[in-house]
């Protein structure tokens, strides 16, 4: 077994030797390694097996070398021979190299000098090269500074667009170029904030010049708007003419404005025409949006764009505080907001996106809005008629103007009718002065007519006609005072006036003959209505001026029919018509005459209790004067003047008259006789009384207007005569013994009043008669009169229980005898 061990232990150490031979001497270790991870006494075994490898190892070189001695020495040998002779040519070719040396200095400085030349040609080859590389950017950045200089912004970013594009980068390795291409963001910058600054400057240069370009918009829609009026009055040669109303008072003929608005567009016409373009230089708003476009920021362009043009739309629409003093004030508004609306709709055209059609749809839409307010604001303090008719006119110029640019402009035409109604009523307002300065400078009498050419000028202002008055002999009177035609010409100029609002409204004859009927129907149903009613209220106006009043009014009335086939001339609109509003003067002048006539009335029972109170009667006389009061004869004389006036008047107006003012007499001649603060009265006042009653009996029928029946105006003053019948004839039994009959010859006296005027007289007798109370007669008087004054007492007593029977019957003869009157 131990053989074994030292067997293998040979064998592996041999292994160990041939790899160690074998192998490089950087990996010997790991060989090393294992003679000492293996068996006790291996290093020992293994170093004697290496040196007895070297020992075998050197018996080998020492063989070798006995082997090869011999030619070692003849190799030797030989080489000393070649020995001499390599010394004697080292001498030929050091003397050789020396002589070629000296030989080839000329040509090796020749040589260097071709090199040196030969660098000089590349380098400046080379230079050329890159010269011609960095000469177009040289140029293109010397015609940036060019562009910069003379403001060609947007060609500048095009010229930086191709230097860093295509220039640049073939030299970017030069400093200069680093240098350009790190300026480029600045340029740009600069250029950004210099198109700004021109876009700012544009903008509020355009605000400035928003006024002129307003005006000529409008003043050629203007022109637009004469030629086709003129084109349309051209068609219509051979209608009839009719004037037209300046709101100076003055008319003139339709042609005549026809000519002036002819001439004004003929100096319109040889202007030229101009656009916004001409008048506003557009380009810092193209420039910059090219810049900003080509900077790829363009939407913060739009966007800084819009935001300012709202706010100066804001600006714009604000409107000057005294704006509806002037027509300037409006004309000047207008123009502005035309101006502005025709820059957005330019700039709208002119570029792709930079406003759509929805913002400037929303601007106007917004604008409208506040248009339509100020002017609803502002035309509400207008009170010059003339005033609010250019407001119109500049209203439908305004509209038309910027319908041709493509704004809706419905919500202007429907302010107009609002605007329409201001106007009438500044008309109504002037035509109210109007009508008072008539109605003060009347003198209330009949027209004095002295020749036919007097006559037909009345007549061609007013449309009266009477046959009998016609066939009258010059000079004559008409009827009417010098107010009616005034009055009649005055209305028909307020036609021509509202018509005046209606032109240019687009609206079709149908309605424009509605509205200028209910703006008559205003005119007289309300200012000259009131007009007349104030006119009747007033206190310097007189019984005559009352009459003429009616007078008038009853002309007036009967023209309406006139005033309506006027209408229907202007419009040429059928009265037939189904819608066609008719007039209402007929309840005006009715309403004046209704009140007219209660002013009369009023009046002469006013002036009858003036006279009344100048009544000075002595109540405790004796005897009469055997003649009528004075102050009686003066009022019947009154009475009796006064009705001759009322001729003229519809009979029924004087019969009413004169009832009423009789009627009023004799409550007052009652209401004297019973007055609570009168305590006595004679026998002998009666009797006085009486004479001034039978007067008012006497002028009652003598007729002072005619067409009563019988003694209908005597029946006025039957409650006196009843009254004093029966205390002068002293007849209280049949009073008392008819009383409540039908039949009774005292009907009309009523227990009350005969109790009250016999307590008077009881009174008086008491006082009279204090010494004869022992004269048999007079205790006999005084005993009846108690006894009459019991009986009455318990005549109204029972008078007050029948009362609602009574009041029922009185009733019925107030009806006989209102019948009997009318």
């Amino acid at each position: 077994m131990a053989d074994n061990i030292t067997m293998e232990s040979i064998t592996e150490h041999e292994r160990i030797l041939q790899e160690i031979e074998s192998t490089d001497t950087a990996c010997v270790g790991p060989t090393l390694r294992s003679i000492y991870n293996d068996q006790p006494n291996a290093h020992k075994r293994f170093m004697d097996k290496l040196d007895a490898r070297i020992r075998n190892h050197d018996r080998e070189i020492e063989k070798m070398c006995n082997f090869h001695h011999q030619g070692f020495v003849d190799a030797i040998t030989e080489l000393l021979k070649v020995r001499t002779d390599a010394e004697k040519l080292m001498t030929q070719v050091t003397d050789t190299n020396r002589r070629l040396q000296e030989a080839g200095r000329e040509v090796t400085a020749q040589t260097e000098e071709v090199i040196r030349c030969r660098i000089q040609q590349r380098n400046m080859t080379t230079t050329v090269e890159k010269l011609q590389l960095c000469i177009p950017v040289l140029e293109m950045y010397s015609k940036l500074k060019e562009q910069l200089e003379s403001r060609r912004y947007y060609a500048a970013l095009k010229t930086m667009e191709q230097l860093e594009n295509v220039y640049i980068p073939r030299v970017s390795q030069y400093r200069f170029c680093q240098i350009m291409a790190e300026n480029l963001p600045i340029l740009r910058d600069e250029i950004k904030e210099i198109s700004m600054s021109d876009l700012k400057d544009f903008l509020e240069s355009i605000r400035k010049h928003s006024d002129k370009v307003g005006e000529t918009a409008m003043r050629q829609a203007q022109q637009h708007r004469t030629f086709n009026s003129a084109v349309v009055r051209q068609a219509g040669v051979g209608h009839y003419t009719k004037p037209l109303y300046s709101l100076n008072g003055q008319t003139q003929p339709h042609n005549s404005l026809m000519m002036d608005d002819d001439a004004e567009y003929d100096d319109y016409a040889d202007d030229e025409i101009l656009t916004a373009q001409d008048l506003v230089d557009f380009s810092p708003v193209y420039r910059c949006l090219h810049i900003y476009t080509v900077l790829g920021d363009r939407e913060t362009f739009e966007n800084y764009y819009r935001k300012q043009r709202k706010k100066q739309a804001r600006l714009v629409l604000q409107p000057q505080a005294n704006m509806h003093e002037t027509v300037e004030g409006y004309r000047r508004y207008f123009n502005q907001i035309v101006g502005f609306f025709v820059v957005e709709d330019h700039i709208l055209h002119a570029t792709q996106g930079l406003v759509t059609r929805a913002f400037t749809d929303e601007l106007w839409n917004m604008a409208l809005s506040k248009i339509i307010a100020v002017l609803r604001t502002h035309s509400s303090y207008c009170e010059d008629p003339d005033l609010v008719l250019e407001l119109k006119n500049l209203i439908v110029i305004f509209a038309d103007t910027l319908q041709g640019f493509g704004f809706p402009v419905n919500r202007l035409f429907d302010l107009l009718f609002e605007v329409r109604d201001q106007y009438n009523e500044t008309l109504l307002k002037k035509w109210a002065l109007v009508f008072r300065e008539i109605f003060e400078l009347d003198n209330y009498s009949p027209i004095p007519v002295e020749t036919e050419d007097e006559y037909k000028l009345v007549v061609s202002r007013f449309p009266f006609h009477d046959a009998e008055i016609e066939k009258q002999d010059f000079p004559k009177k008409l009827p009417m005072s010098q107010s009616v035609p005034q009055i009649y010409m005055q209305v028909k100029e307020f036609i021509y006036a509202s018509l005046k609002f209606s032109e240019s409204l687009h609206r079709s004859s149908t309605e424009i003959d509605d509205m200028l009927r209910k703006s008559t129907n205003l005119l007289l149903t309300r200012t000259l209505s009131c007009c007349l009613q104030n006119l009747i209220k007033k206190p310097h106006i007189g019984l005559t001026e009352l009459v003429q009043i009616i007078i008038n009014t009853t002309h007036l009335e009967q023209a309406c029919r006139y005033l309506e086939e006027f209408i229907t001339n202007i419009t040429n609109v059928s009265p037939e018509t189904v819608h066609t509003t008719r007039l209402y003067g007929l309840s005006t002048f009715k309403d004046a005459r209704h009140a007219a006539e209660g002013e009369i009335y009023t009046k002469l029972n006013q002036k009858i209790d003036e006279f009344i109170q100048l009544a000075d009667y002595e109540w405790g006389m004796t005897e009469s004067d055997g003649r009528a009061s004075g102050y009686l004869m003066d009022l019947i004389n009154f009475l009796r003047s006064t009705f001759q006036v009322f001729t003229h008047l519809p009979g029924k107006v004087a019969q009413t008259a004169c009832m009423s003012a009789c009627k009023h007499l004799s409550t007052s001649l009652m209401q004297m006789l019973l007055d609570t603060e009168l305590k006595q009265i004679s026998m002998g006042a009666i009797q006085q009384f009486n004479l001034d009653v039978i007067q008012c009996e006497l002028f009652a029928s003598s007729e002072p207007v005619p067409g009563f029946q019988g003694d209908t105006l005597q029946l006025a003053f039957i409650d006196l005569r009843q009254l004093l019948d029966l205390f002068m004839v002293w007849d209280w039994s049949t009073y008392l013994a008819d009383y409540g009959q039908p039949t009774s010859k005292y009907l009309r006296v009523n227990p009350a009043t005969a109790l009250a005027l016999l307590e008077k007289m009881k009174d008086t007798s008491k006082k009279n008669n204090i010494f004869s109370q022992f004269r048999k007669n007079d205790r006999d008087k005084q005993k009846l009169i108690e006894t009459v004054v019991k009986q009455l007492r318990s005549l109204f007593s029972s008078w007050i229980h029948q009362q609602p029977v009574l009041l029922i019957s009185s009733v019925r003869v107030c009806l006989r005898e209102t019948a009997v009157t009318f």
